[in-house]
């Protein structure tokens, strides 16, 4: 079946980096590609395509925001050859995740909106080799449970926190999508958010994202 949103311009690994934001994306290629292509401009979902310093080939693409943007993202990237992945993102604390703390995802739950309630589902889980190569690489790393929503706006922390330790809008939708799909796929995530303490500053994002692509990176 055809890619119903990517246009790739560049061949497609079979291991892929996937970010939300775009400028990531470009970001991370910089960082982790030697001489990467741009793979995929298409609906301004930018993508690139290289060899890592270990001299494997490696893409990172861009999903876009929210869960749905990031399945058809990632049933395009299945369609092109990739089969294995990683997710670098970002998220809210619930609990006690200090802002810049990179998480590994230990189960992600998807819900309609931030309270809980009969129509979350069932949690999914990473694949457990790539997570257990991530939590080597990134020692010390903890292991987060997440609740993705379709909206980030005014959570009920309180209540989440019984259930969850971050929100975000992707996680849950790209484990179901790999496991429809037989991708092993694990995720990371930057914690950005705090209710207490604000957001986290935009070099110290970098900062986090670039620890967390050579993680990535070593691990596919």
């Amino acid at each position: 079946m055809p890619p119903a949103r990517l246009r790739p311009t560049a061949p497609i690994a079979a291991a892929a980096i996937l970010v939300g934001d775009p400028g990531r994306a470009l970001m991370l290629a910089q960082e982790l590609l030697q001489e990467p292509k741009m793979s995929n401009h298409a609906r301004g979902l930018w993508g690139y395509t290289g060899t890592t310093e270990a001299g494997h080939e490696l893409t990172i693409q861009s999903t876009g925001m929210g869960g749905p943007s990031a399945s058809v993202v990632l049933t395009d990237l299945a369609a092109l050859g990739v089969r294995r992945a990683v997710r670098i993102g970002t998220c809210t604390s619930l609990g006690d995740l200090a802002l810049g703390e990179v998480i590994v995802v230990g189960d992600a739950q998807a819900g309609r909106g931030p309270l809980v309630s009969p129509e979350a589902t069932k949690a999914t889980r990473p694949d457990p080799d790539l997570t257990q190569g991530l939590r080597d690489r990134l020692s010390g790393a903890r292991v987060a449970r997440v609740r993705s929503l379709d909206s980030l706006y005014h959570p009920e922390g309180d209540i989440l926190s019984t259930v969850a330790d971050a929100v975000d809008m992707q996680t849950a939708a790209l484990l179901g999508t790999a496991e429809d799909l037989g991708i092993p796929l694990a995720a990371l995530l930057i914690v950005s958010e705090r209710s207490d303490a604000g957001q986290l500053r935009d070099e110290d994002l970098e900062t986090a994202a670039k620890t967390a692509g050579r993680a990535a990176a070593a691990v596919l």
